[in-house]
């Protein structure tokens, strides 16, 4: 088993936090975490169990009244059970009173949010980092941060780099060997999502179009979001692309990266780009195995952007620091693929490319965020498949993708 952790903010949560919520996508190791944690000393509650389902919905208030203590699974199948938790936990506010897991965004439901804001906090869980895998806490993000990158001590490159992007991190995945056994479950992952948690958190009059939507979706991940293209294969229009990908989103299959926005730039795209949340399943959509990654290695540029980014978001969801994540690009294309926020207002670029080598002209769009962040940009990295750090520059350096868990 692997330690995932995210496990001390959770504890740290649950000390003076009266409810706490680990949100994430369905097999992403909510349900071991939450009973690790709960460890036989809280009652555990599941709503994939269909009586306890069926209780809960029936009566919520009665359903939240009799429990002291509790942790209850996949909340989202029952939401009228939060108001009733409101209830609770405003007439006795002990801290850490219930540890709820969702596989749906419920802070997207205005009337969720605002009946328990400021009584709950949300902890995301995704999918396994390389750094959990690897059993030791990364410090990429706090070292880039200060203007370093870690030194790499084994690095990851060539057809290993290409094996751990198309495996992805859901354990249950990883736990398969061979690739065609991998991609079997994906698939087999994507169906169950649609017909259970998708009809559980949408009402879609094309339900049966979603896992083609979905793999229509796949052939435009790392791409600016443009949703007549997305619907067009599909006879889908706009209205409707934009409302089935936000179910996706909410479901922790894909994020929009937002555009970055700067007064010191006027030229800037203010498109968001679409992103799946787990290279393995990206990998898997796009029918693309490392066999063919190998002979076509221009197949491996989203493929390695969607990792990079999954790492860095699991990466900031155990750290003390909070971190904003958007793209750049202004209208003469010049692009930065990922840039990461601090609180303190502090800018790192990071640029993702699938080569083994790296030119000046690879830093052109770090160097307009550059300009236009002044003193508050911290550093500009291009991520790729090699095994050193090399230096382009003020602030500016290429370094290996396996920095990110080294």
């Amino acid at each position: 088993m692997y330690p995932r952790f995210i496990w001390k903010r959770v504890n740290e949560a649950l000390a003076d936090t009266r409810v706490v919520l680990v949100s994430g996508p369905r097999q992403s190791g909510k349900t071991t975490l939450v009973r690790q944690i709960a460890a036989g000393e809280i009652p555990f509650l599941t709503l994939d169990d269909k009586t306890t389902l069926d209780a809960a919905s029936a009566d919520p208030v009665g359903f939240i009244r009799g429990l002291d203590r509790a942790v209850i699974d996949e909340i989202q199948r029952a939401p009228d059970l939060l108001l009733a938790i409101k209830t609770s936990v405003d007439t006795d506010p002990r801290p850490g009173r219930f540890l709820l897991t969702g596989s749906a965004n419920l802070m997207t439901v205005p009337r969720v949010a605002d009946s328990l804001a400021g009584r709950m906090e949300v902890v995301r869980l995704l999918p396994l980092a390389q750094a959990e895998l690897h059993g030791k806490p990364s410090a990429f993000l706090e070292l880039a941060f200060e203007g370093q990158v870690p030194e790499t001590c084994e690095a990851v490159v060539g057809h290993e780099l290409i094996n751990r992007v198309v495996a992805g991190g859901y354990p249950e995945a990883l736990a398969r060997s061979r690739w065609n056994r991998r991609q079997d479950w994906y698939l087999d992952y994507m169906e169950a999502i649609v017909q259970r948690d998708v009809r559980d958190t949408a009402q879609l009059e094309k339900l049966p179009l979603m896992p083609k939507f979905l793999r229509v979706l796949a052939q435009h991940s790392g791409q600016l979001v443009n949703h007549s293209g997305f619907g067009a294969p599909l006879g889908m229009n706009h209205i409707t692309t934009r409302k089935y990908t936000g179910v996706f989103e909410s479901l922790y299959l894909l994020r929009s990266l937002q555009p970055w926005y700067s007064n010191a730039l006027k030229r800037l795209t203010k498109t968001p780009k679409l992103h799946f949340l787990d290279s393995g399943l990206l990998a898997a959509l796009r029918d693309v195995s490392p066999n063919r990654l190998q002979k076509d290695r221009a197949l491996l540029g989203p493929l390695l952007e969607t990792f990079v980014l999954a790492e860095l978001l699991k990466l900031a969801s155990w750290s003390q620091d909070r971190y904003e994540f958007s793209h750049f690009r202004d209208k003469e294309r010049h692009e930065v693929d990922i840039v990461i926020e601090d609180r303190r207002g502090r800018v790192v670029g990071i640029e993702v490319k699938a080569s083994a080598t790296v030119a000046p002209r690879d830093f052109a769009g770090m160097r307009r965020l550059s300009d236009a962040c002044g003193d508050r940009f911290v550093l500009g990295l291009v991520l790729h498949d090699h095994e050193r750090v090399v230096p382009f520059g003020e602030r500016l350096l290429a370094a290996p993708v396996s920095a990110l868990w080294s």
